[in-house]
Parts: structure tokens; sequence; C-alpha cells
């Protein structure tokens, strides 16, 4: 089961939206995206929403049986939109929504590509290094027989374990990815290294803006179009993107059922400022829990944009001093000796 890219989902949405805002048929306007649309994969899904529509089913019952393109929010929106009456105005809203949520998701993304090419320059390089130039000048300094400087002692162990180890070195990186990666997998680890992910410096509060955005606008967007509570929230905490917020928000929806109210749970996950949890308590109170949780994640939407550029502007240069360091370090441990070599001959 191919997974459909969410841009194609969004794209989708927004012309479905705007075709049933325009009074076509639901009928006419399936067919119409599939004719239109390029991904195969996403045509057939498109074609067998048509087929299930036309033998009776609802469209929301259609999509549940598609996740590979429609997630369980877009389900219960449509759903609780066909329940009102109002899908247009439903599929309207979910494609700001799904529009916003992705363009949050690939500003995220694009902050992390420089780290991730400056790391992929920086390991490749210090690994030729070691290997292939540090062995060279150890054979000269050997010939030479001169004592060699702590710097360049380090260096030069690092080049042996290097030569020697490489597949120990290879084998058991692999193995701690795969390890870390079963570990992740399981709801305990997954809520240990999401709550040291929120905790990393700069980082860390930029997950966390994102993750709270997340959250309130989907559950905001869910309460708007008319899906009851205790759902709304079962289906944001599936789609928060960490699981700490996860647990917050599935005991918040145990705290509901039980009387109480949203806030009491997300005050206590440490995640939630006091700024959001008060502002959602009013919501609460005044009936106008939607309105505020938009408003919340507006703001921490640009919060985001903010913290992105402050972000970009402290790991540009950090990324570069390390690159400079560590192999800038290596070619001048590796020069020390030289020098020392020319001042005794001087």
């Amino acid at each position: 089961m191919t997974r459909v890219a969410t841009r194609e989902v969004v794209v989708f949405t927004r012309l479905f939206a705007t075709m049933i805002g325009a009074g076509l048929p639901l009928v006419q306007a399936l067919d119409i995206l599939a004719r239109q649309t390029e991904n195969k994969g996403f045509r057939e899904v498109i074609r067998d929403l048509v087929g299930d529509v036309e033998s009776g089913a609802t469209l929301a019952g259609a999509m549940g049986r598609k996740p590979q393109a429609f997630s369980s929010l877009s389900v219960n929106m449509v759903a609780a939109g066909e329940a009102a009456g109002a899908l247009d105005v439903i599929l309207g809203r979910l494609s700001d929504f799904l529009e916003k949520n992705h363009a949050l998701g690939r500003k995220v993304r694009a902050a992390m590509i420089y780290p991730a090419m400056i790391l992929a320059v920086t390991i490749p390089a210090v690994a030729i290094l070691l290997m292939f130039v540090i062995p060279t000048f150890q054979s000269m300094f050997e010939s030479a027989g001169i004592v060699l400087p702590l710097p360049t002692r380090v260096v030069i162990a690092a080049s042996d374990v290097m030569k020697g180890y490489w597949w120990a070195l290879l084998g058991g990186g692999v193995a701690a990815v795969a390890l870390l990666q079963r570990f992740r997998s399981t709801p305990a680890g997954r809520r240990v290294i999401d709550g040291l992910l929120l905790k990393v410096p700069i980082m860390g509060d930029l997950l966390r803006k994102a993750a709270v955005a997340r959250f309130t606008r989907t559950l905001g967007t869910l309460v708007a179009s008319g899906v009851p509570i205790l759902e709304g929230l079962a289906v944001t905490a599936r789609t928060a993107g960490n699981r700490v917020i996860h647990d917050a928000v599935m005991e918040s929806r145990a705290s509901i059922a039980g009387g109480d109210t949203i806030a009491g749970p997300l005050r206590n996950a440490g995640v939630f400022t006091p700024m959001v949890v008060r502002m959602i308590e009013v919501g609460e109170q005044t009936g106008g829990l939607d309105e505020m949780l938009e408003r919340i994640a507006d703001f921490h939407d640009r919060e985001v944009d903010t913290s992105l550029e402050a972000m970009i502007a402290a790991v540009e240069p950090l990324m570069v001093v390390v690159l400079g360091v560590v192999v800038g370090g290596m070619i001048v441990a590796m020069y020390l000796p030289i020098f020392d070599m020319i001042n005794a001959v001087g």
C-alpha cells in the first residue's frame, strides 16, 4: 500500500472543496479530479471513492477505507460535514487546515536541511583524512624518529582505530541505529526520545511550538466542524507527532469523560505554556474553544517562523565553526611536528 504524498492530498482537498462549493454533484467532482490527477496511485484511490459512493457508501466511509491517502482527521471532518449537510463548508475548512499544517511541516524540514548537509560533508571528510591522509604523515614521522606532540598522537591513534576497526565502527553504528529505532517503536521509548528532543536547546523549543501549533489547530478545526470533543481529542492525539503531547491529550480526554476539563492534564504535561493552558481554560468557560484554539495556533505558527529564523542564524555559523575545528584541528595536529622539525634545523 503506497502512501500518497501530502501535497497531492492538499491540492485534491482544495479543488474538491471549490467544486462542491460551486454546486457540482459529489460523484461528478470526484470523477473530474480523478481524470486530472497525474499521480497514478492517487488516481486509482479517487476512482475507488467514486465507485464506493455510487454503490451507496458515504464519502467519509469510502475515505476511511483509503488510509494511505486520507487521515482519520479528514475522515472525521467529512463525516461531520455530511451529517450536518455542510460538506462544502467542512471541506473548505479541511483544506485550510491541511495547507497550514503542510506549510508548517515544510518549514521545519527546511530548517533541518542545512545541518544535515554539513554532517553529510563532515563525516566522510573526517573518515578520508583518518584512513588515507593521516597514515602518510605517520610514515614520515616514524622515519624521522621525532617525538610527537600530544595532539598529533591523538589524531594518529584515531587513524589507527579507523583503519584497524572500521568494520566494527560501521557495524556498531548500524546496530545503534537499529536499536534506537526499535526502542523508539515502543510507547515508552517514543515518550523518552520525544521528551529528550523537546529539551534540546533551540531545536527543542522549535519542536514544542510546532507540536502545540499542530495540536491546537487540529483540535480547533475538528471542534469547529462539529466533531464531538471526545472523538476530536482521540484524533488529535493520533496526529500530534509527539508522544508527550499524545499522552497529555489522551489524559485530557479521560478527564473530560470523567466530567473534568481539558486544561488540567495539559498543564501537568509540562509542554504547554501557562498562556496556552489559560487560553484553553477561557475557551472552555466561554464556549468558544474552537476560536481560542485557532488563535493559539496562529500565534504559535508565527512563533515557529521566528524560531526558525533564529535557529538558522545560530546553526549556520555554529556548524561552520565545528567543521573548521574538526578538520582544521586535524590538519594543524599533523603540521605541528613539521614545525618542530623546521625549528630544530634552524
